[in-house]
């Protein structure tokens, strides 16, 4: 019995989490870290990862010459929301034969909208005889595979809706710029137009709800607007007055013969005065599930990554989805789930 040997890169606050989680999974063995940031370079993996120990592993900027070095079995892939921004990444972890779990959103169900690339990324993949998947909370779950795992109890979908609803003061400074707070509106609206303010992903998880059901969309329509603060409302990071924005409100919708058959419905503001997430299922049964408190993003996305390591090491090789890969479970670590590479298969 072998452990696991991953290599992790992009050390942000999601990579770094990512890499605590794992640093915690009996049978996982973390050979080593990467990132472009140079203050980072040099430093002790644990250091950068506040993960309260050293790791004696120095943190690398060359993910080539990382991967030769540490030869790992699986990449946990945390840098960017783009496909045309990892995908030089992607070839360079799948030319060493390595498996990969990203947090890329854009690559959570990217066939429709990035095509090219997700045949040439499953191409590599299929030749590496490894496979690559890109998960999250949303996209990833909360806003897909989740309702999707839902509709399996119905004898008949009419339409589905999500809404996720947080306050967001209790997310990362990142995110929280993310949803543009602090800014004018006017600010907003330019940093929406350049891509540096919005949520990536609503498209991909309306897309991939639709081909669960069977349904072909006419269209989908992904809004973004801004939440402006009415009152004065602050953060760890930022103090906005009123008039300005205090986060975002986002709106993906799926439109079949002109109808409204999915909406995902996003408001992440600071302030907001209650957090949960909701699923609606019109149908037969017609079903409806909230989770109070919420799914916390920052938690949960480093945890699904995680915790998909087991189905993504006995996956066949290629590019999948949330929607195809065997449904994922908490992951306690080894020697408590078999089945993974130099273990006991125990099947499917």
């Amino acid at each position: 019995m072998r452990a696991v040997r991953v290599l992790h890169a992009g050390l942000g606050p999601i990579g770094a989490a990512a890499l605590r989680q794992a640093a915690a999974k009996p049978g996982l063995t973390i050979v080593g870290g990467v990132d472009p940031d140079p203050a980072k370079a040099g430093r002790d993996v644990g250091d950068v990862c506040r993960l309260g120990r050293r790791l004696r592993l120095t943190v690398g900027c060359d993910l080539a010459q990382a991967l030769r070095a540490t030869k790992p079995d699986i990449v946990v892939h945390c840098t960017s929301s783009s496909v045309a921004h990892v995908l030089p990444e992607i070839e360079t972890i799948l030319g060493a034969k390595a498996a990969i779990v990203s947090t890329t959103e854009e690559l959570s169900y990217p066939r429709p909208t990035h095509g090219r690339e997700a045949e040439a990324i499953d191409r590599s993949a299929r030749r590496a005889g490894v496979a690559v998947l890109a998960t999250g909370v949303n996209p990833g779950f909360a806003m897909d595979a989740l309702p999707i795992m839902l509709t399996a109890a119905c004898e008949r979908v009419a339409s589905v809706r999500v809404d996720r609803l947080q306050d967001a003061r209790i997310r990362r400074r990142s995110f929280q710029e993310k949803i543009g707070a602090g800014l004018t509106v006017a600010e907003f609206w330019a940093r929406v137009e350049d891509g540096r303010v919005r949520h990536v992903g609503l498209a991909e998880s309306v897309t991939m709800i639709a081909d669960a059901c069977g349904w072909r969309l006419d269209r989908v329509v992904d809004r973004t607007r801004p939440r402006v603060a009415k009152a004065r409302v602050a953060s760890r990071y930022f103090r906005v007055p009123p008039g300005r924005v205090s986060g975002i409100v986002q709106d993906g919708t799926g439109y079949q013969k002109g109808r409204a058959v999915i909406r995902l419905h996003m408001e992440a503001y600071l302030g907001a005065p209650d957090t949960f997430d909701a699923i609606a299922i019109k149908g037969t049964p017609s079903l409806e599930m909230r989770i109070a408190h919420g799914i916390h993003g920052d938690v949960a996305t480093p945890a699904l990554v995680i915790n998909a390591i087991p189905k993504v090491l006995q996956a066949p090789p290629g590019l999948h989805t949330m929607r195809d890969l065997a449904l994922p479970s908490f992951f306690p670590g080894l020697p408590g789930f078999p089945g993974l590479p130099g273990f006991p298969s125990v099947g499917r």
